[in-house]
C-alpha cells in the first residue's frame, strides 16, 4: 500500500461512523458518501448543498452535466471536475455559496477494505485507481473497455496485515517511550536530590568557612605575640640590626635605580635642546608662520632661564654610600656578634621555672606583648618574617574550604539552571539528553547527538564537520505525502530540535541543523537535506515523540507515522 492510502484513513474514519448511522436510510445516488447522504434524502427534488435556492428534479443528479455551482448534482460523474475539491473538514465553505466543489471526491465503498474518496477527474478515466477505489466501482462506464475488478478483499487482507505490524510497532514505540518518560523522571528527581544535597553541603561549608577564617585570625594573633629569634647569636640588637640592613639594601637598589633614571632624563633633555637650538638657527625669520615664531620665542625665554648644573659633590656623595667597600659603609658583622642572646637567656631563665609557673608567665607576656603591637605601642616583630607553619596551615584550610564552598555554589547554580531547563513533553529528552545516532549517506556518516550536536563525518578521511550545536526546541507544521514504510514525517504538528553556530562555511554562515523528528519504534535517521548553503534539515524517528502533540500526551492516531 503507498503512502496516499494511509494518509487518507484518517479522513475516512467520520465515513465508517456514518455508514453504520445511514444503514436504514434509502439507497443513495452513486458517488455519494454516507455523511453527505442528508442532502440526498427526497426522492423528487434535489437542492444544490451551497446554494439551497437552486432547486433540480431528482432526474437531473448524475446526468452528467454541471447544473449547481458546488457540483453537488453530479456526485457520480466527472462532469464537475473543473471544481476545486473541498476537504469535508472544512464545512463552514458549504455555505459561501462560492463556486468550488461542495464533495471531495467520488466515493468508493471499498467492501472488504477502507472507504475512500477519487478526485473528479479521475472517474471514468479509463485508470483503475485501486489504491483508493480497490472496488472499480469509479470506472462503471468502462471507458476503452476497461474493466476494473474487485480487488477489496486481497487488497483489505494485505492492508489488515501491514496495520497489524503497524500497530505492534506502534504498541513497541509507545512502550519505549513510556521507558523513556520514566528514565527522565527518575533522571530529573536525581537533579532535584542533589540540588538539596548541595544546599545542605553550601550551609555546612559557610558555617566551616566562618569557623576557619576566625582559626587563622586567632592563630595570625597568636603568632604576633611570639618574641622573635635572630638568625644568628645578638640578641635584639642581631635582630634590630638584620631588618635595619635589610631596609637600607632596598634603599641602596631604589637609590641607584632612581639615579640610573635621572642620567637618561638629563640625556634626553640634552638631546631636545640642541634639536632645539637647530631649530632656532636654521628656521627663515622670514617665513611668516606665527606657531613657528611663537615656538622660537619661547624657546628663547627658556634658554634664558639660569639652571643649575650637575652636583658633582653630590653624585660623589651617592657613589660612597653606594659602595659596601668604603670607609663610611656600616660593618653589619659588629652588630652580629656576641655569644649568647638576651633573648636566649629568657628562654633559659624559663627553663627553671615549674610548668605551671612558666605556662602562666608566657601567656601573661604573650597578651601584654599583642595588646602593645595592637595599640601601636610595640612594633610587630614578624612583619617581615616569613609566616609561620601554624598560620601557613590554617590558611591553606582556609582556602581548600572556599574553594569547595565555591565549587559547590558553581554545581548548584547548573543544577537548578537544568532543572527549569526545556526538556520537551514529559521531559523526555532529558532521557536522550547526548545519546548519539548515525546514518551512512553517499560520502559522509551523518551524527545526531541529542540536545547536544550534529555532526558531518567524511568516510575517506580528514576532519569531521560540526553542523551546529543544540539551542532550542521547536514545534513546526509540516505537510508531507508518508512513505510506504511509514519512515516519514507525514502531516500535523512535530517538534523539531535546533542546532546552530556550526562550523563556519566558507563564504557562506556557520552551519546550522533542524532535526525533524516523527513516532518511530527506534531512533533512526532518515533523511538528510542541505535545503540551503550550510543550511541543513534532518529527519528522524523516535519513540520519544510518540502520541504527542504540543507537549501534551494523545492517544496515537490509527495512521500513525509506522
Amino acid at each position: 500500500m503507498g503512502g496516499k492510502t494511509l494518509s487518507s484513513v484518517a479522513l475516512l474514519l467520520p465515513l465508517l461512523t456514518a455508514t453504520a448511522n445511514a444503514a436504514s436510510d434509502p439507497p443513495r445516488p452513486r458517488g455519494v458518501g454516507p455523511e453527505f447522504a442528508k442532502f440526498y434524502k427526497d426522492a423528487t427534488s434535489f437542492s444544490c448543498i451551497s446554494t439551497p435556492s437552486i432547486k433540480l428534479d431528482i432526474s437531473r443528479l448524475n446526468d452528467d452535466y454541471c447544473d449547481c455551482p458546488d457540483g453537488s448534482d453530479e456526485p457520480g460523474t466527472s462532469a464537475c471536475s473543473s471544481l476545486s475539491p473541498l476537504s469535508p473538514a472544512q464545512p463552514s465553505r458549504f455555505e459561501t455559496g462560492d463556486a468550488v466543489a461542495s464533495l471531495p471526491g467520488f466515493y468508493c465503498k471499498n467492501k472488504g477494505h477502507l472507504p475512500s474518496y477519487v478526485p473528479f477527474t479521475a472517474v471514468n478515466d479509463g485508470v483503475c485507481d485501486y489504491e483508493l477505489c480497490c472496488d472499480g466501482s469509479d470506472e462503471f462506464e468502462h471507458v476503452g473497455g476497461v474493466k476494473c475488478e474487485d480487488r477489496c478483499a486481497k487488497i483489505g487482507k494485505e492492508w489488515r496485515k501491514q496495520d497489524e505490524a503497524r500497530q505492534q510497532s506502534l504498541g513497541n514505540a509507545n512502550r519505549r517511550r513510556k521507558e523513556l518518560v520514566a528514565e527522565a523522571e527518575r533522571l530529573r528527581k536525581e537533579v532535584e536530590d542533589r540540588i538539596s544535597t548541595l544546599k545542605t553541603q553550601i550551609e555546612a561549608q559557610e558555617i566551616k568557612v566562618q569557623a576557619l577564617e576566625k582559626t587563622l585570625a586567632e592563630v595570625e594573633r597568636a603568632e604576633k605575640g611570639k618574641i622573635v629569634r635572630g638568625a644568628g647569636k645578638g640578641g635584639k640588637l642581631g635582630v634590630l640590626s638584620g631588618l635595619a640592613k635589610q631596609r637600607i639594601d632596598e634603599l641602596s637598589e631604589n637609590t641607584k635605580r632612581v639615579r640610573s633614571e635621572r642620567d637618561v632624563a638629563r640625556q634626553r633633555i640634552e638631546e631636545l635642546e640642541a634639536i632645539l637650538r637647530r631649530f632656532k638657527e636654521e628656521y627663515n625669520p622670514n617665513f611668516n608662520d606665527e606657531g613657528v615664531k611663537r615656538a622660537v620665542k619661547a624657546w628663547e625665554d627658556y634658554a634664558a632661564q639660569e639652571r643649575a648644573g650637575p652636583d658633582e659633590a653630590r653624585d660623589r656623595d651617592l657613589d660612597e654610600i653606594l659602595n659596601p667597600e668604603s670607609e663610611s659603609a656600616i660593618k653589619w658583622t659588629e652588630f652580629e656578634e656576641g655569644e649568647e642572646s638576651d633573648v636566649e637567656a629568657l628562654y633559659k631563665f624559663e627553663e627553671y621555672l615549674p610548668d605551671p609557673i612558666r605556662n602562666w608567665l608566657d601567656a601573661k607576656l604573650r597578651s601584654l606583648r599583642i595588646t602593645l603591637i595592637e595599640n601601636g605601642i610595640l612594633a610587630d616583630p614578624n612583619t617581615d618574617a616569613a609566616e609561620s607553619k601554624a598560620v601557613t596551615d590554617a590558611r591553606s584550610q582556609l582556602d581548600t574550604a572556599r574553594r569547595e564552598l565555591d565549587n559547590d555554589r558553581n554545581e548548584l547554580r547548573n543544577h537548578e539552571e537544568d532543572a527549569v531547563k526545556d526538556y520537551g513533553p514529559d521531559n523526555v529528552f532529558r532521557a536522550l539528553q547526548g545519546r548519539c545516532v548515525e546514518q551512512d549517506s553517499g560520502e559522509y556518516t551523518y551524527e545526531h547527538c541529542f540536545l547536544a550536536s550534529t555532526t558531518q563525518k567524511p568516510k575517506k578521511g580528514g576532519g569531521n564537520t560540526g553542523m551546529g550545536n543544540f539551542v532550542r526546541i521547536e514545534t513546526i507544521t509540516v505537510d508531507e505525502d508518508l512513505p510506504a514504510d511509514g519512515k516519514g514525517l507525514g502531516s500535523g504538528e512535530r517538534y523539531a530540535l535546533k542546532y546552530e553556530n556550526g562550523q563556519h562555511c566558507w563564504n557562506g554562515p556557520n552551519r546550522s541543523t533542524q532535526v525533524i523528528l516523527a513516532c518511530a519504534e527506534k531512533d533512526e535517521i532518515w533523511k538528510i537535506v542541505e535545503e540551503e548553503k550550510c543550511v541543513y534539515r534532518m529527519e528522524m524517528g523516535t519513540p520519544a515523540v510518540c502520541g504527542v502533540k504540543e507537549g501534551k500526551q494523545e492517544a496515537a492516531p490509527a495512521h500513525n507515522e509506522l
